[in-house]
């Protein structure tokens, strides 16, 4: 019965504490780790961008003029991705220092950091999302020159 009693009186003690220190955060959630500008890496970036779907998630968020909650990019490029893996892009993503996400209830909000990143990198942001705007633009022509050519041969 005492460890029982014990447990209530952390809890309180605990909720007592988050009120007190206007904590909205969920007792047990790991903070998200944001690194200062000057951590940021050419390398880092270019890591993160390697993968296809992590460009396509970050062209979207720069695309976009306010913040982006995860649940945006469940399809990215016509694909269904996990929620784990999702977590996994954003968390890339944000350790390399492209985004910062915000909690906000049980929603994380992302937004990109690329004013941040023009000033410590000049262009380099701009070129690789005008680069895979383009080779995103290339790709869909190309599947639809496929399509059509395979829709004419099931019509013959």
């Amino acid at each position: 019965m005492g460890s029982v009693a014990g447990r209530i009186q952390r809890f309180r003690t605990n909720e007592l504490l988050n009120r007190l220190l206007d904590v909205t955060t969920l007792i047990g959630v790991r903070p998200l780790f944001h690194p200062s500008i000057d951590e940021v890496t050419v390398e880092g970036i270019l890591h993160a961008l390697s993968d296809t779907v992590r460009v396509a998630m970050y062209a979207d968020i720069v695309a976009q003029e306010c913040p982006q909650n995860c649940s945006n990019f469940l399809t990215v490029s016509d694909k269904a991705i996990p929620k784990s893996t999702l977590s996994q892009h954003f968390k890339i993503l944000r350790e390399a220092g492209l985004i910062r996400s915000e909690r906000h209830g049980v929603e994380i909000r992302n937004v990109s950091r690329c004013t941040e990143l023009e000033q410590r990198f000049p262009g380099l942001i701009r070129a690789i999302v005008t680069a895979h705007t383009i080779q995103s633009a290339d790709h869909a022509r190309a599947k639809m020159r496929t399509t059509k050519r395979s829709s004419k041969r099931a019509a013959k």
